[in-house]
């Protein structure tokens, strides 16, 4: 109940700014929704957002903030922004070891806690608020877009497999079938 109260407090007053012709920054929508302002870089060049929360950022050009992990940032960056979290995320992609998996969403809990959660599909990746108090600078890709891109359709293809295994090992038991 009370995050629907501030939901409805937060797009009134998003609604005002839009009627008095002025409107915060995407820095300062994220900050009114509970989330650091530091999980979008610098070199935001527009953003859109609705009455619903689902916004768009444009950026210059693609590129990677280097965290505790590196994140990628497409030239286009878009979701639905509620309190305390970011969900149907596109543009954004997580490094852990060598692979680069698409975030699906963000969330803060509690901010007490001092941790903040990525959807990376296959797992929550749990990182230190305190990593996305500001915007970082984001260093342009070159070239290395493509190791990118083939990493994204690698964590793709190793979660779809993981997935059909596990299907495949549950319909063995329930049949009663051995692997030969």
């Amino acid at each position: 109940m009370i995050h629907l109260f501030q939901s409805i407090f937060l797009h009134s007053i998003f609604i005002l700014a839009l009627v008095n012709g002025e409107q915060d920054s995407i820095y300062d929508m994220l900050k009114a929704h509970g989330l650091p302002m530091g999980l979008l870089p610098k070199g935001i060049t527009r953003f859109d957002i609705d009455n619903t929360g689902r916004f768009e950022v444009q950026l210059d050009q693609e590129c990677n903030a280097k965290f505790e992990s590196e994140l990628h940032y497409d030239r286009n960056v878009s979701g639905t922004l509620s309190y305390g979290q970011i969900g149907d995320l596109l543009g954004i992609s997580f490094q852990e070891l060598f692979l680069w998996f698409p975030v699906k969403g963000i969330r803060v809990d509690i901010p007490s806690s001092g941790l903040i959660y990525f959807d990376v599909g296959v797992i929550f990746k749990q990182l230190s608020l305190s990593l996305f108090e500001t915007p970082r600078d984001c260093t342009a890709i070159g070239e290395s877009g493509d190791l990118i891109q083939n990493g994204k359709l690698l964590a793709e293809s190793i979660e779809k497999n993981s997935r059909a295994k596990l299907g495949y090992e549950f319909d063995l038991e329930r049949f009663g079938r051995k692997e030969i």
